[in-house]
């Protein structure tokens, strides 16, 4: 949508692992594109899966404008080293999930037993659970419950450990921590005010909440 505003064409690349899904979704694209009266050419989906495509294609600033990579870090920091053209990119993932005093418990729950559990590889995963001191007797039993159940192992400051004894201690190393795996920082805040700090000191600005 961005690409067609601005008047400028898509060129899509997706791995080896998605080529042939890939292949089909750009079929009803340009069908779209077509009935919409656009060039087909406005989404391009390059054929190949060759690495050395990308490397090319990273370097041609006479026809690329900006390159938004989608993957892990290795693909990120080799598009960093190679790319010849302005990159909108995410790196580190560390993120954070914030209960407040006022929210709603039970969906505040959900939310943070999904952005935890619901896959732990990915770079907006939470990594780090900030909760408002006047809940947290309410919410991290319950939550740490349900984290334990699945296997998560948590990290906790004194006092989050007092309300769930099984935490084990976090260190100054665990809020800068992206683990990309069952695991999970929790640190108890007076509220609002000290949640951003907290995230402003320590999370990589891409994805909280």
């Amino acid at each position: 949508g961005l690409c067609l505003k601005s008047g400028n064409a898509a060129i899509l690349r997706g791995g080896s692992e998605a080529i042939h899904s890939n292949q089909a979704i750009a079929v009803c694209v340009h069908e779209g594109l077509k009935v919409a009266g656009l060039p087909e050419t406005a989404v391009q989906v390059l054929e190949t899966t060759d690495r050395a495509a990308v490397g090319e294609l990273v370097t041609m600033r006479e026809y690329v404008d900006v390159i938004v990579p989608r993957g892990g870090k290795g693909l990120i920091e080799r598009l960093m080293n190679e790319a010849r053209i302005p990159i909108i990119k995410h790196l580190h993932g560390v993120c954070h999930v914030y209960i407040d005093d006022k929210a709603d418990l039970d969906k505040a729950i959900r939310i943070a037993d999904n952005a935890k559990t619901q896959r732990y590889g990915t770079c907006n995963t939470m990594e780090t659970l900030l909760v408002a001191e006047g809940i947290a007797g309410k919410v991290l039993p319950r939550l740490a419950r349900i984290y334990l159940d699945k296997g998560v192992e948590l990290r906790g400051d004194e006092r989050a450990r007092a309300l769930v004894p099984e935490m084990l201690p976090a260190t100054e190393e665990d809020w800068h921590a992206e683990y990309l795996a069952p695991i999970l920082s929790v640190r108890i805040v007076q509220g609002l005010d000290q949640a951003i700090e907290h995230i402003a000191t320590y999370g990589s600005q891409h994805t909280d909440a």
